[in-house]
C-alpha cells in the first residue's frame, strides 16, 4: 500500500531544521513555532509532547503547508526523503498530500462531511489522486474500513458519519489517511474525546498499521501515558520551542529540563495519596511579547533569578547532551 519506495528502516524520512511560524496580529506577531528542529526516522513513532498552544498543531500544519492567514512560515528547511516542501510548487504540495504526507485531525465527527456516506469520502480520495472508478474506489474503501478494524465494512461504507460513533469515525479518518499509501501519517492527538476502551483500540491500531506497512507517524498529544506506550522518540514542546528531546525510555528514565520533570511530576501514580496534585505553577507566556530569557523561567524551580543570570537574560540553544537527548537549559551549559 505505498506509491513510492520506503527509504530503509532508521534512515530520517523527514527533517525539520529551524522552523518558525508566525501569526501577524494587530498585537504584533505571535511566535508560535520558534526554531523547531527534530527528525523523523523510517518505520519509528516520533511523539512531540506539550500543553496546549505550545505550537505542537502548527507544526504539524506546517510540514502540510496547511497555515492559514494570518499564519506565515517565515524561515526553516521542511525536508522529506530529500526534498525541501517549503520550494515545492502549490500544485505538486497538492499532490504531496495524502499520497506521501497524510494527517489524521482530532475531531473526526467535524472532519467528515456530513451529508456524504463515509464510502464515498474514502472513494473520492482515491478517484482524485489514484484516477480509479468509482466502482473501483467503492471496493477499496470497503477494503480500507475492513483494514481499519470496522465490523461489516460494507455496510459502514454507507453509512452516514452522524450514524458513526467516536471511534468508528476516528477508524474512517485513519482510513481515508492511510488510502493512497503515505510514508508519513501525522496523527494530531487521536484518541482525543474517545474512551479509555476506544482509546486503546485506536492506539492498537496504529501500532500494527506501522508493524505491517512500515509507515513513519508523528504522534502529536498532550497524554504522557500514549506517549510512554506508543513513542520510541519524543520531544517536549513549550511556548513554540522545544525544550527537551530524547529516546522516550530515557525521557522518563532521566528527565532533564524542568518542565519536563514538572509534566511527568504531575501524573497521579496509582495506590500514592497526595492531598494535592503536583502542578507546574505559573501561566505560559505571552507569545506576542516572549522573554529575552529562557521561556520557562517565571515559572522554573530551579532558575537562578540573580541579577546577571543567564536564566533571566538569555535564551538558551538546544544542547546535545548525548547522542540520544538534548535540552534546552541552562543548566546543562559549562
Amino acid at each position: 500500500m505505498t506509491n513510492a519506495q520506503q527509504p530503509e528502516k532508521g534512515t530520517n524520512i523527514l527533517e525539520v531544521k529551524g522552523l518558525k511560524t508566525y501569526f501577524n496580529t494587530v498585537d504584533g506577531a505571535v511566535q508560535a513555532v520558534d526554531d523547531v528542529s527534530f527528525s523523523v526516522r523510517q518505520g519509528e513513532i516520533f511523539g512531540l509532547v506539550g500543553e496546549s498552544g505550545c505550537g505542537k498543531s502548527v507544526t504539524s500544519l506546517s510540514i502540510l503547508r496547511l497555515v492559514d492567514n494570518p499564519g506565515k512560515i517565515v524561515a526553516g528547511e521542511i525536508i522529506f526523503d530529500g526534498q525541501d516542501l517549503l520550494k515545492l510548487s502549490t500544485t505538486d504540495m497538492v499532490h504531496m498530500r495524502g499520497q506521501r504526507i497524510s494527517m489524521i485531525f482530532q475531531q473526526p465527527q467535524t472532519s467528515l462531511n456530513p451529508v456524504f456516506q463515509v464510502g464515498s469520502q474514502v472513494a473520492e480520495v482515491l478517484e482524485v489522486h489514484q484516477k480509479l472508478s468509482h466502482e473501483e474506489a467503492w471496493k477499496k474503501a470497503i477494503e480500507l474500513l475492513h483494514l481499519v478494524g470496522l465490523p461489516d465494512p460494507e455496510k459502514r461504507c454507507r453509512s452516514f458519519p452522524h450514524e458513526m460513533s467516536g471511534g468508528q469515525a476516528q477508524r474512517v479518518m485513519i482510513a481515508m489517511a492511510l488510502a493512497l499509501g503515505p510514508q508519513l501519517l501525522i496523527a494530531d492527538e487521536p484518541s482525543t474525546a474517545l474512551d479509555v476502551t476506544i482509546q486503546a483500540q485506536i492506539l492498537d491500531l496504529m501500532q500494527d498499521l506501522v508493524d505491517r506497512l512500515g509507515t513513519s507517524v508523528i504522534l502529536i498529544t498532550h497524554d504522557l501515558g500514549v506517549i510512554a506506550e506508543m513513542a520510541d522518540r519524543v520531544a517536549v514542546m513549550y511556548a513554540g520551542q522545544i525544550v527537551e528531546q530524547a529516546d522516550v525510555n530515557e525521557l522518563f528514565e532521566n528527565p532533564l529540563h524542568p518542565y519536563t520533570r514538572g509534566l511527568i511530576g504531575s501524573i497521579p501514580i496509582l495506590g500514592r495519596e497526595k492531598d494535592l496534585l503536583d502542578v507546574i505553577p505559573g501561566t505560559v507566556p505571552d507569545l506576542v511579547n516572549l522573554p529575552p530569557s529562557c521561556r520557562f523561567a517565571p515559572r522554573c524551580r530551579d532558575c537562578i533569578r540573580a541579577p546577571g543570570s543567564n536564566c533571566t537574560e538569555k535564551t538558551p540553544e538546544l544542547i546535545q547532551i548525548n547522542e540520544n537527548h538534548s535540552v534546552r537549559c541552562w543548566q546543562y551549559v559549562e
